[in-house]
């Protein structure tokens, strides 16, 4: 039936398990086994139908780049540009808990010794496809990057953390706090492996004193915000922090002679980086 008519791929099954007496879950679940089969097309309808999309489409995706068979250009001849679509969908529409790597690394083991891992080139394949899909519902490909740069694990939350960094975005504070957060991370690159947990003991300039105390004031709020997904709250408390970082730029000599007072400061930065890197890298709305 379905070798003469292919469009009824799937819908013939349903009937099929129907007739067999088979529940109306697993019915469903063969009918949308190829959902979404198009841009538009209607997701599965039930969670065993979305899990057996799903590994359909991540067999194929991961089988394929496993073997080294990767779209060039606009040669796409195994769809895998539709399929990492339908995956980004899933997860996203319906709102699923899962880790992305995570997800992509549990379907290698099904082909044994056939393939080489390949997810960090899949993960970077689908994120790359997430990127178009937002750029093309309107999002600016500015806070795209910032947001995609995390490499966010659950893409369900995505939406949430763009909307974020809109929001943040708006405010007379970010332009100033983005600067600065870019200036850390290239301070940070050129300093890697110094700095030291930090202890305030050590703070000489005020700028610095005042900046540790308006990140403990701040930061564990912002936290506490981020985990419980007000990704928007997390980042305006954040915003707070403009004044005291402008002040310790102006005030403060990072690389002091003195390596403990230095590593001290990359440690202090380091933990400002990593406070305002939790929801989006804000480096990247820098202009």
């Amino acid at each position: 039936m379905v070798g003469e008519f292919p469009e009824l791929q799937g819908i013939m099954g349903g009937y099929y398990a129907r007739h067999d007496g088979l529940s109306e879950d697993i019915a469903f679940a063969i009918e949308d086994h190829y959902r979404p089969r198009f841009a538009g097309d209607e997701l599965p309808r039930t969670q065993t139908g979305v899990v057996v999309a799903l590994a359909d489409k991540l067999e194929t995706l991961v089988g394929m780049f496993g073997i080294g068979n990767l779209p060039t250009g606009d040669k796409d001849p195994f769809a895998l540009r539709r399929h990492a679509l339908g995956v980004i969908r899933m997860l996203v529409e319906k709102d699923l808990p899962l880790q992305l790597t995570a997800l992509l690394s549990a379907a290698v083991p099904a082909f044994g010794d056939k393939i080489s891992d390949a997810t960090p080139a899949l993960a970077d394949f689908i994120y790359d496809r997430l990127a178009g899909g937002l750029r093309e519902q309107g999002a600016s490909a500015q806070a795209v990057d910032a947001v995609l740069a995390l490499r966010p694990q659950r893409l369900a939350d995505v939406t949430q953390r763009l909307q974020a960094v809109r929001a943040f975005a708006a405010l007379p504070e970010a332009p100033a706090l983005a600067a600065a957060n870019k200036r850390i991370g290239n301070i940070l690159k050129k300093s890697e492996g110094e700095g030291a947990v930090v202890n305030p003991t050590l703070f000489a300039e005020p700028a610095e004193k005042d900046l540790y105390a308006a990140m403990q004031a701040t930061v564990p709020a912002a936290n506490a915000q981020f985990d419980t997904g007000d990704y928007t709250a997390s980042l305006q408390a954040l915003a707070a922090l403009r004044t005291p970082v402008d002040a310790f730029f102006d005030g403060v000599m990072v690389n002091a002679d003195d390596p403990a007072l230095k590593a001290n400061r990359l440690g202090l930065l380091k933990s400002l980086h990593e406070a305002m890197n939790r929801v989006a890298d804000l480096s990247r709305l820098a202009s």
